[in-house]
């Protein structure tokens, strides 16, 4: 009777076993492990100093002496002691950035930090770094531009032999390398070792890209490849810190070239379609330029600004690469540990409380019945397990029940992308007043999305995936209740010289100062736009005065009046001095050069210019190559600046020149060149400088 009994238990096992529920089959593109472990990384730093930090440059052409670089308080552990203080979890350096300047003593060059005067000409910024991060715990990645102003060579088969030699160099010296990075920007002006000539060449063909790529995995298998194309993550299409709501990680990635794209937007959400897994980096400087200014010290980017940075990267499927500017000193500045820190702090409060753990979930489908596929797994803090419904159900619902009524502003869910990316759309419901409210429609999930909205009192969260490629696979979810940050005030004069104060929330005051002092409770009031003619700086903040809870203070300078400007054949258009920087003036030609000349309406000492390019969705007619004149009549013309504004095509933002002060009335903006080719120009704002 015993073993008949022990023959019927094993049968039965035998039978459950054959009837076990079949794991989901893999959908897609699949990431690969070294794109697994990428993803985990999530925020990390960026890091830009060379020799572009001592001359005041964006882009150098590769024809400044290497005596120039000479940072004397150059220090490597404070970097990486901000970035492991900020959350991050690793740094990527510009070891070689357009100019050819090289931060290692390659033996390949004598353009590099071994013809400084730094450490006695015998340092090694990488070592210096790569050795701080292994210290700390931080990954170490580098920055290798495929450009080179400097070199004699680029250009030539030869030059390829030179970039990869400096590849090897970088990828066999400095330990374990978690990034390669691949700028886009190839070919034009340099110093070509003397020839001082314009060189083009065929991005798609010149590298030799496949071999390059090889190379790299050879010497770094763990290691991510970035460009446009990836192969391991790619370009977002801005530098302006943000992807789509919509954002795959999927590319049709045989479309894409370091430098060559067939259309950003794709790079910007990536392609439900896409043939491989192409994750994007979003890219993004904490001061509106990569290399450290002295003159943007004022113009970090605010706490508010930061937040948004960190949830339309992070929060949208993709990784944050912050750029920090080293200055001269070879630190990073304060006014940027400072704001750093700030946002430090306030994720830490974002995210200090998950409302959802030990809650009650319950779904709608659960794969075969089956514990190893249950809806507990989203609640587990197991990054290995997931919920998952049957094969032939693409559409679910999860609901969280809190128990009692909470505040909540945030919703955190990632999909387990180890088996492809497969959420097209889904909603969020909240129970208010006995029945559901919708609080968000949403597209794309992958490996980590998260919501914000305003606060909601509920008892109850209802997770609506409607549209999914496959059956959807959740592996977390979480909701909190994040602190209110106060906006930061945008200020604005018109060419009528009246000042608008904008951007308080609700209940929300701004205070301001008009001489450069920090606005407080006790500073004006404002009400409404004031007048202000003449040069000030201008200073707002915004205060809850029920609970004197602050916001971030903005600044703005303000030069001379520009109510008399006129632009000469167009007297009546007022767009380029209006403020505003959504409104633009155009001018088209049938060829280069185009000009726009401007009567100050007086004569006075200007000593440079600032441009703000087109600021629309699809502008054109961005210019890179200029001339700049000035003239006390309209009629006899002195060149006071010419140049190219480096790096305007990605990052459309203020550009400033300065040169010899000079008298005029008049003045004459040439455009050789546009970013896109195309003869026109276009100016959403011009001011001149007199300071």
């Amino acid at each position: 009777m015993k073993k008949f009994t022990f023959i019927i238990a094993l049968l039965a096992l035998l039978s459950s076993s054959c009837t076990q529920t079949p794991p989901p089959k893999p959908h897609g593109p699949l990431p690969e492990a070294r794109q697994l472990a990428w993803h985990e990384m999530e925020y990390y730093a960026f890091v830009h100093f060379s020799m572009n930090t001592f001359t005041d440059i964006e882009w150098g052409y590769g024809d400044k002496d290497p005596k120039l670089f000479n940072p004397p308080e150059l220090d490597c552990k404070q970097w990486v002691k901000v970035f492991k203080d900020a959350g991050m979890k690793g740094v990527i350096l510009t070891a070689k950035h357009h100019d050819g300047f090289c931060l290692w003593p390659s033996k390949y060059t004598d353009y590099s930090v071994k013809a400084s005067p730094w450490r006695n000409g015998k340092g090694d910024l990488l070592r210096e770094l790569s050795d701080a991060c292994k210290e700390a715990g931080l990954k170490f990645g580098v920055y290798l531009s495929p450009w080179d102003r400097n070199h004699k060579d680029y250009g030539k088969p030869e030059y390829i032999t030179y970039f990869r030699n400096q590849l090897r160099e970088l990828l066999t010296n400095y330990g374990d390398i978690f990034e390669v990075w691949f700028d886009g920007a190839n070919g034009g002006d340099g110093y070509y070792g003397g020839a001082r000539e314009v060189r083009k060449i065929d991005r798609k063909t010149y590298y030799d890209w496949p071999n390059t790529y090889k190379l790299v995995y050879e010497l770094q298998p763990n290691a991510i490849l970035f460009s446009d194309a990836g192969p391991g993550c790619r370009w977002c299409g801005n530098e302006e810190g943000w992807v789509r709501p919509t954002n795959w990680s999927l590319l049709k990635r045989d479309d894409f070239y370091p430098g060559v794209s067939c259309d950003r937007e794709f790079l910007r959400a990536g392609q439900e379609d896409g043939t491989h897994w192409v994750p994007a980096e979003v890219d993004v400087s904490i001061r509106p330029g990569w290399f450290y200014h002295k003159s943007e010290d004022h113009k970090v980017k605010t706490l508010p600004h930061l937040l948004d940075i960190y949830y339309h990267s992070v929060g949208r499927n993709g990784n944050l690469l912050l750029n920090f500017p080293v200055d001269q000193r070879g630190l990073i500045h304060e006014k940027d540990v400072e704001q750093v820190m700030k946002l430090a702090n306030v994720l830490k409060q974002d995210f200090a409380n998950n409302l959802a753990k030990g809650k009650k979930f319950t779904a709608t489908n659960t794969r075969g019945n089956s514990s190893k596929y249950s809806i507990d797994n989203v609640n587990d803090n197991n990054k290995e397990t997931y919920w998952a419904t049957d094969d032939n159900v693409t559409s679910a619902s999860i609901t969280i029940d809190l128990g009692t009524e909470t505040e909540v502003n945030r919703f955190l869910s990632q999909e387990y992308i180890a088996l492809g990316q497969r959420v097209q759309k889904f909603t969020l419901e909240a129970m208010v007043n006995n029945s559901w409210k919708e609080i968000a429609s949403e597209t794309t999930i992958g490996y980590k999305r998260i919501l914000r909205f305003p606060t909601v009192k509920t008892s109850q969260l209802r997770f609506n995936i409607t549209h999914s490629k496959a059956c959807p696979l959740i592996s977390n979810i979480e909701i909190y209740n994040a602190p209110m940050v106060l906006n930061a005030p945008v200020i604005r004069r018109n060419q009528a010289n009246e000042v608008s104060l904008s951007g308080a929330d609700d209940n929300v005051t701004i205070y301001y100062t008009i001489d450069g002092t920090t606005p407080s409770a006790q500073s004006k009031l404002y009400s409404q736009p004031f007048t202000l003619s003449g040069k000030a700086t201008v200073k707002a903040i915004c205060i809850d005065t029920k609970t004197g809870k602050k916001g971030e203070v903005t600044s703005e300078e303000f030069d001379i009046s520009r109510a008399n400007w006129k632009i000469k054949g167009r007297e009546q258009e007022t767009k380029t001095f209006d403020g505003n920087p959504n409104t633009s003036w155009r001018k088209t030609g049938k060829k280069f050069p185009l000009d726009v000349v401007i009567d100050l309406g007086q004569t006075t000492t200007l000593k440079g210019f600032t441009y703000l390019p087109e600021q629309n969705r699809w502008s054109s007619g961005i210019v890179f190559k200029y001339q700049f004149f000035t003239s006390t009549n309209g009629r006899n013309w002195k060149q006071v600046s010419k140049g190219e504004f480096s790096n305007i095509k990605n990052s459309p933002i203020w550009q400033k020149k300065l040169f010899s002060p000079t008298k005029a009335r008049y003045v004459k903006f040439k455009a050789l060149s546009t970013t896109d080719d195309r003869t026109a120009i276009g100016i959403a704002e011009f001011d001149i400088l007199t300071k």
